[in-house]
């Protein structure tokens, strides 16, 4: 599997896609530096996906920072026995309290491998993240990018994705999941870059517009 870990991988994916795709051209050149966003996997990786879902980046870190303090050794058998208290000071909503703590009991009795997710196949590993309850496609889909470092993996669920397209492509509406999932498959074997960069350059145009 190809995996993304420098960026001179970013560059070589760039540079395939623009010669696949010459709509990418100008959004390549408005997005500026694509950043490598590598982290290291594992259970605490997974949670704060969770923990930053919907939130703006700023809010994220906070909240994700107290969980960590106030959650302490921030481990699975932490989160099972915190009480729903506990959650709520670091300012988590009920749902994300719930799929931490599935998350903490499917590692804890083993049912979630995450040391193994590496040796799966894409479909395998995705399969086994949304197995958790409360862990969905998107999820799946950042935690393999970001964390497992997957260069071909594509999150068509993203509105930040879908909306970057409309704008890049001139679309007369924003593609939905089904549709953006079959534009994205002509971009492999670099979707991932392809998102990073349509999130680069959503972010460059929402910036350029005043938008924060």
């Amino acid at each position: 599997m190809r995996l993304i870990e420098s960026d001179a991988d970013i560059q070589e994916g760039l540079a395939a896609l623009a010669a696949g795709e010459p709509r990418f051209h100008p959004m390549i050149e408005q997005a500026g530096p694509i950043p490598l966003r590598r982290h290291t996997p594992g259970f605490s990786g997974l949670c704060s996906v969770i923990v930053a879902q919907q939130l703006s980046v700023a809010s994220a870190n906070a909240i994700w920072r107290r969980t960590t303090e106030g959650l302490t050794p921030f481990e699975p058998g932490t989160l099972v026995q915190a009480s729903d208290e506990a959650f709520r000071k670091c300012g988590l909503s009920a749902p994300k309290i719930r799929t931490l703590r599935a998350i903490a009991e499917a590692a804890g009795s083993g049912s979630l491998r995450l040391d193994a997710l590496a040796a799966m196949t894409p479909d395998e590993a995705q399969d086994h993240l949304v197995a958790v309850r409360g862990i969905g496609p998107w999820t799946a889909h950042i935690y393999r990018m970001f964390y497992l470092g997957e260069a071909d993996v594509f999150a068509p669920g993203d509105l930040a994705l879908q909306e970057a397209i409309r704008i890049g492509f001139a679309l007369d509406q924003r593609p939905n999941v089904k549709e953006l999932d079959a534009m994205a498959a002509s971009w492999s074997p670099w979707r991932a870059v392809a998102a990073r960069l349509l999130w680069a350059y959503y972010r460059a145009v929402k910036t350029r517009e005043g938008v924060t």
